[in-house]
């Protein structure tokens, strides 16, 4: 992959829209979540034409507090899941992600710091301030390998005007299948935590 990506959302959207790009500027994927849907299904699709589809990014149950959500190609092949760290991930974003064909986790999604994340969340909640919230708190996770304790991946939130937007710079050495299941767990993750506040 072409490091950095960039996941950028709008913030004024009835439904949730996620474009990923790579460095050059070249788009990876694109997720426009459902409304309404009894249990989480977000379909991801090349681009914003919503052609083709990617991958499916699917939860084991109704209720999100533990959930796993599995990522599976067109063709039914399971690329990885990200599970959510129940209790642990009330007050701290921490999520576990499985490569493809593992059983255990592979890496685990830890955000750094709760305290940036709550006051931009409380920031960005208040009229005219929150407009310029993202120009003052830059939330980051940190994506580690459970084996050695090494970093992976990191994602940090940007200055931007009337959008959301994180960019994911590597770490470490990760193998394709690897990076994919990491680069959907981050877009997952973006889709939860947004909701979270």
């Amino acid at each position: 992959m072409n490091y950095p990506i960039t996941f950028r959302f709008k913030l004024i959207a009835l439904a949730p829209q996620i474009y990923v790009t790579d460095a050059s500027g070249r788009t990876l994927c694109y997720v426009k979540q459902k409304l309404f849907r009894f249990r989480e299904k977000v379909e991801v699709y090349t681009d914003d034409t919503m052609q083709t589809l990617l991958a499916t990014i699917e939860a084991d149950r109704v209720i999100d507090w533990s959930a796993r959500y599995t990522f599976k190609a067109p063709n039914g092949q399971v690329l990885g899941a990200v599970g959510r760290r129940g209790l642990k991930s009330l007050w701290k974003a921490h999520y576990d992600v499985f490569a493809p064909g593992a059983q255990t986790p592979t890496f685990s999604i830890q955000e750094q710091s709760a305290l940036v994340n709550l006051l931009d969340g409380l920031v960005s909640g208040i009229p005219i301030v929150g407009m310029f919230s993202g120009y003052m708190l830059h939330p980051s996770y940190n994506a580690t390998r459970l084996a050695d304790g090494s970093g992976v991946m990191q994602l940090t939130k940007q200055a931007a005007f009337f959008e959301g937007m994180f960019k994911l710079e590597p770490l470490g050495q990760a193998s394709p299948g690897e990076e994919l299941a990491l680069l959907l767990s981050f877009l997952m993750m973006n889709l939860l935590e947004r909701a979270r506040g």
